[in-house]
């Protein structure tokens, strides 16, 4: 060992064991790892590859112990990831001292919030038996899907995707990665700020009638004022920093969610149900139109199970080594995420279903408990569920328009090489708010565009992680698990494109029967 190999890249100082690469200060004051010096080849080496049972056969014992130790402490050290310098002034990578705790946090404010109120809504087009089994059915894929990105993360080695698009890239091409991936993750994460600027914005005014009562002024604020007061809620929130910085809120958003979804179908159940109910699928004027509605209703069940869009970025908030890879704890965060998923979205759907029936509006349950129940339940319970959603619906904003401003600051970062100011990053956030506020005012149809954003969106979730799979990991052609994902895949889109004509269909129906409707 006089002279180390030419192929070794690292010296091992004198640092704490399990620490993955060393930091950096941010622009933020965060700790992120430090870029690759530019002569790091980019191959897939790692520090221990040239350390072989080969290369170690004709060496003496004292020599292997040697090489066998220095294995071991470069193993738990880490491993040599290529690192984009970008990535240290980036909002989703900027941090990386995630845990398994706020991948929990994480996956469950974006996996539960208002798409679980409206499923009751399916559930009336759909009827009992197929709305129980599409219900089932997509939650087992999707829980398939999220494993499978889970392990994609670091599928190749010294390389980590941070970001849906970069992993759609890896599979899939430069360009057609983009093309593929881009539209429906901007598109899921735009369109999910302005439903929740929807759903906030009328929950803020039923809030307020209720607490106010008979005792509210004679001019109170319109429903697009309360949009604007919920916009500009979500916007002074959103001046946190990074991914990581907004755990806090997270987890508020995760345990508001589990609270009012709980209230809502238990008052609703426990509340003797309307005379009239029936539990036959509504019917429509005609086939076509049933069709149409059956879809839409599919669309909204497969919106129900949104979030695997950020699914790598709260990967890359991660530390990762080879004897504590990332994906470890993150699977074990998203483990107990969507148990609680499930503990939320099942006894709603059934439960909201078996109170009101095809009587159920298109706003969903928590419309229906107001509408049928507001005189038999007592007034502190139903503002405290509807302040709760208020809750869960700021903290689902943040963490759904955290990849938007992360592609605006990588476009300034990539032109100006430097990080973003605070009065840039303020700048870039208070205009998407912004803008997200006037696609509201101007779609108001809540239901409809969530069995859009459910047909458009749905290849994110059910059917790119499957072809993903398959092209990076290469499993053995025409084997079980060969097929099997390419029988999903191609399942996924053709259902997307199905759901979306329902989507379409039902928006268009909607914004005739309204005849252009503006909220008072």
């Amino acid at each position: 060992m006089e002279e180390r190999p030419e192929t070794e890249l690292i010296s091992i100082p004198a640092t704490p064991r399990g620490v993955s690469t060393p930091e950096i200060q941010t622009p933020t004051g965060q700790r992120s790892p430090r870029p690759m010096s530019k002569d790091a080849k980019s191959t897939a080496w790692t520090p221990t590859s040239f350390i072989s049972p080969r290369f170690l056969s004709p060496i003496g014992t004292p020599m292997k112990r040697v090489l066998i130790n220095m294995k071991g402490y470069l193993e738990e050290v880490g491993h040599l990831t290529k690192l984009n310098p970008q990535d240290a002034w980036l909002p989703i990578t900027e941090s990386r001292n995630g845990n398994a705790h706020y991948a929990a946090f994480h996956n469950l404010n974006a996996g539960v919030g208002f798409q679980a109120l409206v499923l009751p809504v399916a559930f009336a087009f759909l009827g009992w038996s197929w709305g129980i089994l599409s219900l089932t059915i997509a939650y087992c894929w999707q829980l398939y899907t999220l494993w499978v990105l889970v392990q994609l993360h670091e599928a190749v080695p010294g390389k980590r995707y941070n970001r849906y698009v970069e992993l759609a890239q890896a599979a899939f091409g430069e360009r057609l990665g983009v093309w593929l991936a881009l539209f429906p993750t901007v598109y899921l994460s735009a369109g999910t700020a302005t439903a929740l600027i929807l759903i906030g914005g009328e929950t803020m005014k039923l809030f307020f009638q209720i607490v106010c009562g008979p005792l509210c002024t004679s001019n109170p604020l319109t429903t697009v004022e309360w949009y604007l007061v919920f916009t500009s809620l979500c916007i002074v929130l959103s001046q946190l920093p990074n991914l990581n910085s907004i755990a806090g809120l997270s987890l508020v958003g995760a345990v508001t969610a589990i609270t009012y979804s709980t209230m809502v179908w238990v008052l609703s159940v426990s509340q003797q149900r309307p005379p009239t109910i029936s539990y036959e699928p509504l019917s429509s004027p005609s086939f076509s139109a049933s069709v149409f509605s059956v879809l839409n209703a599919l669309g909204i069940v497969a919106f129900a199970f949104r979030g695997h869009n950020l699914v790598l970025e709260i990967q890359a908030t991660m530390p990762s080594t080879f004897k504590h890879p990332a994906h470890v704890p993150m699977w074990r965060g998203a483990k107990v995420a969507y148990f609680f998923i499930a503990m939320c979205l099942f006894p709603v759907a059934i439960g909201g279903f078996w109170a009101y029936g095809n009587l159920m509006p298109s706003g969903g349950i928590l419309n229906a408990l107001y509408a049928f129940h507001s005189h038999d339940i007592a007034r502190g319970l139903l503002a405290i569920a509807f302040l709760l959603v208020v809750f869960n619906c700021l903290s689902s904003f943040q963490i759904y328009s955290m990849p938007v401003f992360d592609s605006f600051e990588a476009g300034y970062t990539s032109r100006t090489n430097r990080p973003c100011s605070i009065w840039v990053r303020s700048g870039f956030r208070v205009f998407y708010g912004f803008i997200s506020f006037f696609i509201g005012v101007a779609l108001p149809f809540l239901s409809s565009l969530a069995g859009l954003l459910g047909g458009l969106t749905l290849p994110v979730t059910f059917a790119y992680p499957c072809f993903m799979w398959v092209l990076i990991k290469k499993p053995t052609k025409y084997s079980f698990n060969w097929y099997f994902n390419w029988i999903l895949g191609w399942l996924g889109i053709a259902f997307s494109l199905a759901f979306s004509i329902g989507g379409v269909w039902s928006m268009v129906n909607s914004g005739l029967k309204l005849k252009f409707f503006k909220p008072n």
